[in-house]
């Protein structure tokens, strides 16, 4: 198969890694996979990916508009039995609809929460600047695709919501990532040599980008309204803070009393992060829009319970399987969260514990994602042989 992908720049965040984590469950289905991206050749990102990447580009700003990779496409795609373009708000989309025009060869879309409805009621006017390439080019991508794919149900539903031009063959194949590595205890040492502030306190994971869409400033004002007179109880903030809100933050938690509870380590990498999830009490993320959250199936990985909106797509299979909490993403709804977590006795938080990995396992481990793909790949191409 071949991904079709605006850019492998790991910067680009989730498509880019799902790519990653998605290819050796492709090849034990059976199938070998490449890229084909709207990079420079000379990207330096491209020798480092483990799998081949077609580099077509460059192609012209954010959107990577190039007509030069219309061609390169159409002679690259020959010889895959199948495309899937990774996203629909940049020119790889186009891209695929172009190069497909009279060839018989499936493409699917993966469009990793693009259609989320959120976006169209907080950003009223991008909305309608998509709507004037919507009708003559992602419409027909979408219903020109042989599927479109989905990581969760509710996904696929919210879709329905943002475009009322809405025609496709809908089909929901998961997603996930790797279990983390096995060393627990060197694990733990890393965090607890790196934050020893945090020893001997109740710690509630934050991990994701320092960013409005994920809640961050509800989850401090919730913390301050359940936590301010518990000295024991400590709130991390990791990720990335790319648009400085930081500062606004860090006033907010001052005046409220707990800025001095409220770690900041920015971005978490190797034994350090997945010491984090293994010393946390919890993992929280109260999101206004998410269409998977790889951070939440990592905290379940690791037997770490969540805290989660309704708003995280994969929120039901949370609930079903008793390994977290899920409340609305408001101040309200989250402070009802940690409170409740807050009075759970020690029972009940180990069984929670004992149920996240096997929620994992069930549901979020990349390869059982990569198998269903690859499932429906296979059959496909069986039915058009």
């Amino acid at each position: 198969m071949l991904h079709v992908i605006r850019t492998m720049n790991p910067a680009a965040g989730g498509p880019v890694e799902g790519i990653r984590q998605l290819a050796d469950g492709y090849a034990e289905g059976g199938w070998d996979v490449e890229v084909a991206s709207l990079d420079a050749p000379g990207a330096p990102w491209i020798s480092s990916f483990p799998r081949p990447i077609h580099a077509l580009g460059p192609g012209a700003g954010g959107y990577g508009f190039s007509l030069a990779a219309v061609g390169k496409l159409r002679r690259l795609a020959r010889r895959f039995d199948a495309m899937i373009v990774d996203g629909i708000w940049e020119f790889n989309g186009p891209l695929a609809l172009l190069a497909s025009v009279g060839s018989r060869r499936p493409f699917y879309v993966f469009v990793h929460g693009m259609l989320d409805p959120w976006f169209k009621e907080t950003y009223p006017l991008k909305h309608v600047r998509k709507w004037l390439y919507w009708p003559w080019s992602i419409y027909w991508l979408l219903r020109r695709a042989r599927r479109v794919l989905f990581t969760t149900d509710e996904e696929r539903l919210l879709a329905r919501r943002s475009f009322w031009l809405y025609r496709c063959t809908e089909a929901v194949v998961g997603y996930g990532t790797s279990p983390p590595p096995t060393d627990e205890a060197a694990q733990r040492a890393a965090f607890e040599a790196a934050y020893p502030r945090t020893a001997g306190k109740r710690v509630l994971l934050f991990l994701g980008r320092i960013d409005r869409k994920k809640g961050c400033d509800v989850l401090i004002e919730a913390f301050a309204e359940v936590f301010a007179d518990k000295s024991d109880w400590m709130l991390m903030m990791a990720g990335p803070d790319r648009t400085g809100w930081r500062t606004d933050l860090d006033a907010r938690a001052n005046a409220a009393g707990v800025g001095d509870r409220i770690l900041w380590p920015g971005s978490l990498q190797g034994d350090v992060k997945w010491g984090a999830f293994r010393c946390a009490d919890a993992f929280v993320l109260p999101s206004h829009q998410e269409n998977f959250g790889v951070a939440v199936a990592e905290a379940l990985a690791c037997s770490l319970p969540v805290l989660i909106s309704n708003k995280v797509n994969i929120w039901r299979e949370i609930a079903r399987e008793g390994c977290g909490l899920v409340s609305d993403d408001t101040v309200s709804g989250t402070a009802g969260l940690l409170r409740t977590w807050s009075e759970l006795d020690a029972d009940m938080i180990a069984a929670m514990r004992a149920k996240a990995r096997g929620c994992f396992d069930r549901n979020f481990d990349v390869k059982a994602a990569a198998a269903r793909l690859t499932a429906i790949l296979t059959a496909d191409a069986d039915d058009a042989s």
